[in-house]
Order: structure tokens, then sequence, then C-alpha cells
């Protein structure tokens, strides 16, 4: 009996040193889901990737997001003063409608502590336990500590700059410590020990340079000429492609590059959808409108040379393959809510307030942003307006039913 009592308390002993001897997560800055119930996040200061369970996907409600500060419940959720809050990124659970929101809270000191809150289309929020970590591996190679942009922001905040999983693999761009510092890192899950490692190189038509350290900035998995593809944005706004067949440990390859959006502008997130029978990439900048492709126009892209010559700056500030203008400058983080709507984490131009908007998909854009012809009351649809229909529809889920007509 002894020996059996002994037994289960060296277990229990073990199993309590091996749970304290976890690393804890010190930062959140990038999230993305590999199934349902796993959460990856970046952790840049600790240099890990952390994987974090999260309870099962509830029947998503089929509720619109219109949480026009979503700062304030989140602040209260967490005790602390909205304007402590500073907003990392979002992620949509799949098949869930439920929003995962990164966040660090800074305190009196400039410090600042990593938390994540799930949050409905009702704007209940629930506080993620960031110790309940399932697994965790290391960034062996991010940047050096002595190394920082604009004086005081650290290049390794750049350690994780977007990640995406795909087929049990998760591959996360950044920045690394090597002398080409663009870098794709792919993980095994289960994590299965160190990443496989590929620095990247591409072709930049407004700076007419091939660059290698540069990361990329936002990127989606998507099927260009029947090959799983990694379809990338880098500040600036080149558009690459790169196969997922490339991407080896050890590898340096050359992106191709088949697109230029635009000058002075960071990419904040790159969703890729169905609509109809057609495939689109939607991706969203921090300077200007979004730039919506489809996937046939970038197969078509990806079957030419790619680009290897400079804009006309500024008369032709495009090249390569054609994005359509859509209106979501002000969108800060973007994923996917369900088949119809996307999910936006944005800030008010007026009074600064964060929100999480849905936005529908095939119009990316909220009426009640604007005030036009269509808003006033003696306004009437002609027969057969082509804007009718889509008009009742918005009206709708933005949360006006009552100008629904």
């Amino acid at each position: 009996m002894n020996s059996r009592f002994s037994l289960l308390l060296s277990l229990f002993l073990a199993a309590g040193s091996a749970h304290a001897a976890a690393p804890a997560m010190q930062s959140a800055s990038k999230l993305s889901f590999g199934d349902a119930r796993t959460l990856f996040v970046a952790d840049w200061k600790g240099a890990r990737i952390f994987a974090l369970p999260v309870p099962a996907p509830v029947r998503p409600a089929g509720k619109p997001f219109n949480l026009m500060d979503v700062q304030a419940p989140i602040a209260r959720a967490l005790r602390v003063a909205p304007a402590s809050l500073r907003f990392e990124d979002m992620a949509v659970q799949p098949d869930s409608e439920l929003a995962y929101v990164a966040l660090t809270v800074r305190g009196a000191k400039g410090q600042g502590k990593p938390a994540i809150v799930s949050i409905d289309a009702t704007g209940q929020v629930r506080r993620l336990d960031l110790a309940s970590v399932s697994a965790s591996a290391a960034i062996t190679d991010a940047p050096a500590a002595d190394v920082a942009f604009w004086r005081d922001l650290p290049a390794q905040t750049l350690t994780v700059t977007d990640m995406r999983y795909y087929q049990n693999k998760l591959y996360v761009a950044g920045l690394s410590n090597r002398s080409f510092a663009s870098t794709l890192r792919i993980f095994d899950y289960p994590f299965s020990g160190k990443a496989g490692a590929t620095t990247v190189e591409m072709y930049h038509p407004v700076h007419n340079q091939v660059e290698t350290r540069a990361p990329i900035r936002s990127m989606t998995v998507m099927t260009i000429g029947g090959e799983p593809t990694l379809v990338a944005a880098y500040t600036c706004t080149p558009l690459v492609t790169i196969p997922l067949k490339e991407l080896k440990d050890g590898a340096h390859i050359a992106a191709k590059t088949v697109g230029e959006l635009g000058w002075g502008s960071t990419p904040n997130g790159l969703v890729s959808f169905k609509s109809g029978d057609a495939e689109y990439a939607l991706l969203v900048n921090s300077s200007r409108s979004a730039d919506l492709l489809s996937a046939a126009d970038l197969a078509s892209a990806a079957a030419a040379p790619g680009l290897d010559a400079p804009i006309e700056w500024p008369a032709k500030p495009y090249l390569g393959v054609k994005a359509t203008m859509a209106p979501m400058s002000a969108v800060m983080r973007l994923d996917n809510l369900n088949p119809q709507l996307l999910l936006a984490l944005r800030r008010s131009q007026a009074g600064g307030e964060m929100q999480l908007v849905s936005i529908p998909k095939g119009g990316y854009l909220r009426l009640s942003d604007f005030v036009n012809e269509y808003d006033f009351p003696d306004y009437r649809y002609p027969d057969g307006d082509k804007f009718r229909d889509f008009h009742k529809h918005a009206r709708t889920i933005e949360g006006y039913p009552e100008l629904a007509r």
C-alpha cells in the first residue's frame, strides 16, 4: 500500500514539475486557427509558437457583428482601462462565428502583458487562460535583441508577421537572424521539434530591386494552377506566389512577383474565400483601399514569367495582376465569418473606438458608413434598380431592418 502511495505521489510531483517547467506566454502578437479546437499564438518576446486549446464551437447563432465599441466590453472583462489595450490580431474560430482577439495590456511603466479573449455577436466576452497551452515550439532563429527599427521598434516584434495552417503544417512568416532575413518557417503539428526554414527573396517593382530582408506581412493558401500555393503580400505592396512544394528546410527561393498593388501601405490581412463558383483573395491595407483578386487572374499571373521591371512612378503605380478596389481602408484585421460575411476589426474615424463588424462579401462595404442619395426618406427606388436588394440585405445585417425597403 505504501509503495503504491509513493508511486502515485511521485507521478503527481512529476506532473506538477512538468507543468511548472512549461514556458509562460510573454506576448500574443499573431493568431491562427488549426482546427476548431486549436488556436495558434505567436509569442515574439518568448520566441515561441503556442497551441492553445479552446472550447468546441457551438452552433453558429447566424447573427452579424455590429459592435461599434468593442474596446469597452473587452476592458470590462479584463478589468482594465480601455486606453490600456493594444489590439494585436483577430481570428474567427471555424464553424462558430466566434471571434478571438489578441491584445497587449499596457501597464503604467509601459510594460505589456498578453491577453486573448473570445467575443460573440452580442458582445459577450470571455478571457482565455493562457496557462492552459497544450503544446509549444521554439523559434530558434529570432532576430537579435539589439536590432531595432526607427530607434525603438525591436526587430523581434517582426519575428512572426503572419501564420497559416494547412494540412497539418503551420506556415509562419517573419524575420530571422539569418543574412537573408525574410524567412518562412514550417512547423509540423503536432509539434515534433525544430521548424524547417526557407529564406525568401522577391523582386519589388516600386523599389526596383531584389529584396531579401523585408518579411511577408500577410498571406493565405490557395490552389493556383492546380498547386497549393502561398499567396503573400509585402509592405509597399508587391504580391507574390510561392508553391508550397518549394518550401524546403534550408532552401533559399525566389518568390514570383505577380503584382504591384501600390506604394506606401502595409498589408493588414489577406483572406481567401469562394463566392458562387469563383474563388477570391481579399487584401486589406493600412493606408488605402482593399484589393480584391480572383483566383483565375492569380493563376494567369502565376503562369507568366513574373514581374522584373519597375513601375512608372507616379503615373503608373500598378503592374501585373489586376485588383478591384474595395472600400475597406479602415480595416485593421480581417477574417471570414461565414460563407456570406467577412468580420473586420477596425477603428472609427470619428471617435477612435475599436469596432468589430460584419461586411458582406460581394459588397465589401457597410452602408451605414455613408449618407447618399438612397438614404433620404423620400427616395423611391425605380423599377428594376440593381442596388435595391443589396441595400435591403445590407441595412438588415447592419442593424437597421426598419430602413430595408
